[in-house]
């Protein structure tokens, strides 16, 4: 019989598909790394099942223990996923600018939510930065994760991602274009592929409102860069140490309206019922175009599910109200 233990065995190994219609202006060949096979439909599997995994290992957690993280709520699904399975309590710690489908999802699997407010500095005391590293701090028994600064976050990509994204492109992947928040995703796929082949070029997408594509060029930190912004999944108010400037070529910026608009185009083209980060990704594609040729082989990766954004992106009045349709 061919079975897994439990849905742990489903984290990773994710098909890479073919986008056709929507980037049929491009010259090249452009992939998506489609992350919502994963059992949590996310991404975040990857790095919730590493990050438990070495912090088991390293003593930090330990039997009946509390696993405490600030999340947009799918690391929060993926650390709930391998929680459930090995007997330990979730308490997260978001941001209401989040979707209401993504917290609810959370306390479907048992978790306790706290929600906190999204337009305050990052060491606001009312922070979910903040809020869930004191929560770590007061509770017993518990491990705070800090996904931001945790090393596990890029390993699990630099072990996983990076390698089947290599291994299912033959080693012709000659561009990586991802959307960029924790840092993760970008820093340990970008490793792993520029050891393979340093001509690779990694290119992150970036949401205006985010200091992070100014950072990465001129290395200085820009206060005036921040202000609230809708886009789900990228972006930063800080500078998590989880990136790799170094290895990153170039950042684009997309706005919040063709992060929303471009979501609904996949859905369209492509029956690809995807969330909010993935619009903003494919976008950056298209607009990264004068950087790719008829030969070169494009990757792009798609972070997460669709069925979390329906109250917001896939509502035609939310996005009237947003001024995103007419």
């Amino acid at each position: 019989m061919q079975f897994f233990e439990n849905i742990i065995g489903t984290i990773g190994k994710t098909p890479l598909i073919k986008l056709n219609k929507i980037v049929e202006d491009l010259p090249c060949t452009v992939l998506a790394k489609y992350e919502t096979f994963n059992p949590g439909n996310s991404v975040k599997d990857r790095i919730g099942l590493k990050m438990i995994n070495d912090a088991e290992k390293k003593g930090l957690l330990k039997p009946g223990g509390t696993i405490i993280e600030g999340t947009s709520g799918n690391t929060g699904m993926g650390l709930a996923i391998v929680a459930i399975s090995r007997g330990y309590k979730c308490i997260f710690v978001t941001s209401d600018k989040q979707s209401k489908g993504k917290l609810d999802v959370l306390r479907a699997f048992g978790a306790e939510v706290i929600v906190c407010p999204t337009n305050v500095d990052p060491d606001d005391k009312r922070s979910y930065y903040s809020v869930s590293k004191r929560l770590g701090e007061e509770t017993p028994n518990s491990w705070y994760v800090n996904q931001y600064d945790n090393p596990s976050n890029a390993k699990a990509h630099y072990e996983s991602t990076g390698p089947e994204i290599w291994e299912q492109t033959d080693g012709r992947i000659t561009h990586f274009v991802v959307g960029v928040g924790t840092g993760g995703t970008i820093s340990g796929v970008g490793k792993f592929l520029k050891k393979m082949n340093p001509n690779i070029k990694i290119w992150g997408v970036d949401a205006y409102g985010s200091v992070l594509k100014k950072y990465h060029e001129t290395g200085v930190f820009d206060q005036d860069e921040i202000y609230p912004y809708v886009t789900e999944g990228i972006g930063e108010d800080m500078i998590p140490e989880n990136i790799n400037f170094d290895i990153i070529d170039g950042f684009i910026k997309v706005t919040d309206k063709d992060a929303a608009l471009f979501c609904r185009e996949l859905v369209r083209k492509e029956a690809m019922f995807l969330g909010n980060s993935a619009g903003a990704a494919i976008k950056g594609v298209l607009q990264l175009e004068k950087n790719f040729t008829k030969d070169d082989v494009v990757v792009v990766l798609f972070h997460d599910h669709g069925s979390r954004y329906i109250n917001k992106i896939y509502n035609d009045e939310w996005m009237k109200q947003m001024g995103y349709l007419e």
